[in-house]
């Protein structure tokens, strides 16, 4: 049973983008979001779950190759892959553009993707893809045309699915008896350490932690074997996973390691949860106070980067085109459309639009060194961002 301990109130679907704005106070466009926490599993996630197929379709905007952190974080994983585990068959669900697959030889690569714009792309270029969502069912046909993978790989996707029974015992089948499953996703832990309640959105139904994780896939004998911790999405984990039966690979001190830190925090007791929700709260406020005595001053404010993250802070903070004039961002499928709930015109990335500001609410926080990088001469001739991580304040 999931004990709820935070309410970011009403929010519309992340990443439905609009092509006008919308002044429709139909409540059917939103959603409460609520957010629980399983006291037996130790699991972190939304209360309501809206349907895999509202969420992730033809039109699905994210697209991994656009941040040049996660091209060059792929690549580095794909190296390390190779050399460790020297897999003759390598699966990845949700396979998005292909940023990680395309440094894999075609032959070797099964993809796994039910947003058809992307999986389009990876079809393109010669691998093997699957436009479907993943289960059971799923790994059955794969099963049948490939026999068993040697490792199976996803980034922040396996939180996306409802059914994690079915996702684990999915991959259990598939994988092969000395195979590797390899997740990363948000790490819980730095969630709540960073008050980043932006990590909550429809399309993260759960953020893992170490806890939850052996809890969860201990009944599909699948056990941790190795916790790497990430920069990624503001501090992911790596989690490498075995079958129990698989005696050769031995459990390293990084799992003992990571899951005593998070007892040591406290995210096995609902007392820690019930206070984050109080932080979250406070953060809130702060964050208004700052929009709003900056607006007072007639300062002018543009968003950079128009995440999904940015989606919950806007809706759950009331910030509207009244307060933030636009977003800019390079991806061409936001462009020109606008926030979902608040009607913010997103533009497309130039410098002179970043010029026409004073201040810069950066919706895209997790990425925040390679903006700075970029954004040096706006910095230089003191241009200022705003942030809400780890606590409001302007940078």
């Amino acid at each position: 049973m999931n004990h709820e301990f935070l309410d970011l109130g009403l929010q519309p679907l992340a990443n439905k983008y609009l092509t006008k704005t919308n002044n429709s106070n139909n409540s059917k466009q939103y959603y409460r979001l609520k957010v629980g926490f399983n006291k037996k599993t130790k699991l972190v996630s939304l209360l309501k779950k809206i349907p895999d197929k509202k969420m992730f379709d033809s039109t699905y905007p994210y697209k991994s190759s656009m941040s040049k952190t996660m091209i060059n974080s792929f690549k580095k994983l794909s190296i390390e892959i190779k050399k460790r585990f020297k897999p003759k068959m390598f699966l990845e669900i949700g396979s998005n553009d292909g940023v990680l697959i395309r440094n894999f030889d075609r032959n070797k690569v099964i993809c796994v993707e039910p947003c058809s714009n992307l999986a389009k792309m990876t079809k393109k270029k010669g691998y093997t893809t699957f436009n479907d969502y993943w289960n059971l069912n799923l790994a059955k046909k794969i099963k049948k045309k490939f026999n068993q993978v040697d490792v199976i790989y996803s980034a922040n996707t396996l939180t996306h699915i409802n059914n994690l029974n079915d996702v684990f015992n999915s991959i259990s089948f598939l994988l092969n008896k000395n195979g590797v499953l390899i997740i990363e996703d948000p790490s819980f832990l730095e969630c709540i350490k960073k008050v980043s309640y932006d990590q909550f959105y429809n399309e993260h139904i759960y953020v893992f932690s170490a806890i939850a994780v052996k809890n969860i896939i201990n009944k599909f004998n699948l056990e941790l074997f190795d916790i790497e911790p990430l920069p990624t999405h503001g501090g992911s984990l790596r989690y490498y996973i075995k079958h129990k039966d698989n005696k050769n690979i031995k459990i390293k001190k990084s799992v003992s390691f990571q899951i005593s830190k998070e007892m040591k925090f406290g995210l096995q007791k609902f007392s820690t949860y019930v206070k984050f929700g109080k932080a979250v709260e406070n953060s809130r406020k702060k964050l208004i106070k700052i929009f709003i005595d900056l607006k007072n001053k007639k300062q002018k404010i543009i968003g950079y980067g128009a995440t999904a993250k940015a989606c919950t802070v806007l809706n759950y903070c009331n910030l509207d085109n009244k307060i933030i004039d636009y977003f800019i961002d390079t991806t061409p499928d936001k462009q020109n459309k606008f926030m979902p709930g608040k009607n913010i015109k997103i533009m497309k990335y130039s410098k002179k639009l970043l010029n026409n500001a004073n201040y810069i609410y950066l919706g895209a926080w997790n990425f925040k060194n390679e903006i700075f990088n970029k954004e040096k001469k706006f910095i230089k001739n003191g241009g200022k961002f705003i942030t809400h991580v780890p606590f409001p304040k302007i940078i």
